[in-house]
């Protein structure tokens, strides 16, 4: 099961303030951990959303519509991610749970959430194995 660890924006992240180095030791330690676990995905923080561009999809059917950031909801934006792969979800609530707070001033908010695999969203077994072909060559690339 992979699950999502979702880090909330705050106004000082989306304001391009950099964590402390304190935090940034507090979270490589945290990721070591993940990665001696063998859970540890992926991880990333993301650059404000001044930096950012919304494609949104304004009619069924029609051109995409592109919008500069900066967006000014800090509270529904993300400031940065942690993808692990578990074998239960009370295992990947453990580790969220361990996290340090993302932003080093009780303002920390994470959102859990479960991905889906891939048979989870397509029962069609054509599509399935094409889906499947594709994950297999981007394993392959990464490899190159």
């Amino acid at each position: 099961m992979r699950f999502m660890m979702i880090v909330k924006a705050t106004t000082d992240s989306e304001a391009g303030v950099m964590p402390s180095q304190e935090l940034i030791d507090a979270m490589q330690k945290y990721n070591e951990e993940l990665v001696k676990a063998g859970v540890l995905l992926a991880a990333d923080g993301l650059m404000p959303s001044s930096s950012a561009i919304r494609i949104s999809y304004p009619e069924p059917g029609g051109k995409p519509k592109l919008v500069d950031g900066p967006f000014t909801e800090s509270k529904e934006l993300i400031a940065g991610y942690t993808l692990i792969e578990v074998k239960s979800r009370e295992e990947a609530v453990e580790w969220a749970l361990r996290m340090p707070d993302p932003h080093g001033f009780g303002q920390g908010e994470i959102e859990l959430r479960q991905v889906f695999e891939v048979e989870e969203l397509m029962d069609n077994s054509d599509t399935l194995a094409k889906e499947v072909t594709l994950r297999r060559q981007i394993e392959e690339q990464k490899k190159a």
